[in-house]
């Protein structure tokens, strides 16, 4: 019998850590399916050395080709569905987040696309109460399909495409072919926002796996997702977390980063850097440890945002000015994460160990809001969100920014807030404040982040990436 095949799209660095590096394709293969992977072309050489094996082929996902196609064919239509499924969804969940990106929108947007914005916020509007006026959004959608992937489809014959967005990103031409082709389409959510964010999907779809029954009310309430074609499977990038199996040897860690055994480590991870700098918030953490100010002499290791690698001049300068800190202050260290190459950038599971051993070894970590709030809670290490407003927010002619004291009531952060599973900083006061309550009672919150953890990731027992294979060889046996 001839074994079915499965195209995964794998267009992110997220996507290969829950694809690749999870008990998905394992199961995936054992199950009898031959899989076949989609991803940056540059790297299709590095993913078969890294990931090759029986079953499992390595194709390019022609993402210069799908760029050019959305930068050149109706660009302008295709960008205004794109800002529509994003700022469209249903207000029966909480949209903050889509309403602070609809600011960005019209505060970044160009002479021309500003005369736009009124129709489009008009649009949003009927779209917020409209089911029927969502629906025909998604349908319109349809006819921007550049069929790219034509050979690739004729010549592996895939039953399955899975992708790691319900088409929101680029990812959206592939499972446009697909649908156009009668090949079931699936998605995976890797990322803890992307139900409240992103909103409606950029293709039809016949199935979507989430974490969590939080993010199937998001996707059924938001998006018109037919509850029978959701599925709550866990999140499988997080199952080595449970199972400990990335985490290094504490004193061979701090000796890595050149940490000193007898100093508290504060861990602070960059987040948000997209709408705020985070320079003001290590500087405060950093002034606090070096001027020892602190319940406990005490050290701070940086993590760096993967969007302070890109070209962008005042990320590129936030990161430098980051490092400059750590340079001139006692205590104070920087670790960058690891890049992947290509499209897939800085976003990797090449550091998975970095990653654990900082929440691991971590007696407070602080960051803001980012999904490492969940990742550190997994690891029961105690947590702040540093929510320190910069003046002028970046500052910068034509650049939005939100200052950090307002995105308290994004769903996400609600969320977080609203568990108990931290505190909240909003000045250098409740900063130390709350560090030195940790600092002295490590096992505050720990119910709160125990629950939080089984709210929000539902499977702790590291079997979301079988659980998740399963479900998907599962599609496959349906007619």
């Amino acid at each position: 019998m001839t074994a079915k095949r499965i195209f995964i799209s794998a267009d992110h660095g997220l996507a290969v850590v829950y694809f690749l590096q999870s008990d998905v394709l394992p199961t995936l293969l054992d199950g009898g399916a031959e899989v076949v992977v989609l991803t940056d072309d540059g790297l299709k050489d590095q993913i078969t050395a890294r990931f090759g094996q029986p079953g499992l082929t390595v194709e390019g996902l022609r993402l210069a080709q799908a760029h050019h196609y959305a930068e050149t064919f109706e660009p302008s239509r295709q960008y205004w569905q794109a800002f529509l499924r994003r700022a469209g969804s249903s207000d029966h969940i909480n949209i903050e987040a889509q309403v602070s990106y609809i600011r960005q929108v019209e505060f970044e947007a160009d002479r021309r696309r500003r005369l736009l914005i009124p129709i489009m916020k008009f649009a949003v509007e009927i779209m917020r109460k409209s089911r029927f006026a969502r629906q025909q959004l998604v349908r319109g959608q349809k006819r921007f399909s550049p069929e790219l992937y034509t050979d690739l489809f004729e010549k592996y014959q895939p039953e399955l495409v899975v992708a790691s967005t319900p088409g929101w990103r680029l990812d959206r031409y592939l499972l446009r072919q697909a649908a156009s082709r009668r090949v079931k389409t699936a998605a995976v959510i890797v990322g803890w926002d992307n139900p409240s964010s992103y909103a409606l999907p950029g293709a039809p779809m016949d199935a979507i796996t989430c974490w969590s029954e939080l993010q199937k009310q998001e996707l059924v309430d938001g998006s018109d997702w037919d509850p029978n074609k959701v599925h709550v499977g866990g999140i499988p990038s997080y199952d080595g977390y449970f199972r400990k199996q990335w985490l290094m040897p504490r004193d061979a860690y701090f000796k890595l980063h050149g940490l000193d055994p007898s100093r508290k480590l504060l861990g602070y991870a960059c987040s948000f850097i997209t709408f705020s700098p985070n320079y003001q918030n290590i500087e405060a953490l950093a002034h606090l440890v070096a001027e020892d100010r602190l319940a406990e002499p005490c050290q701070l290791l940086i993590r760096l945002h993967p969007n302070h690698f890109m070209s962008d001049k005042l990320y590129t300068a936030e990161r430098e000015r980051i490092q400059q800190l750590a340079r001139e202050l006692p205590n104070v260290h920087v670790v960058e994460p690891v890049p992947l190459g290509g499209e897939l950038g800085y976003y990797s599971g090449e550091d998975m160990p970095e990653k654990t051993s900082m929440m691991a070894y971590s007696d407070v970590f602080l960051t803001v809001y980012s999904t490492m709030v969940v990742e550190a809670a997994i690891h029961d290490r105690p947590i702040v969100a540093v929510c320190i407003d910069a003046e002028g927010g970046w500052n910068t002619p034509g650049k939005f920014s939100l200052a950090l004291s307002e995105i308290g009531e994004w769903p996400t952060h609600q969320r977080f807030r609203k568990a108990g599973a931290g505190q909240v900083a909003t000045d250098v006061a409740s900063l130390r404040t709350h560090i030195d309550m940790y600092l002295r009672h490590p096992e505050a919150d720990r119910e709160q982040r125990q629950k939080f953890i089984r709210d929000e990731v539902t499977f702790t027992d590291g079997s979301a990436g079988w659980r998740t294979g399963e479900y998907l060889l599962g599609l496959l046996k349906k007619d």
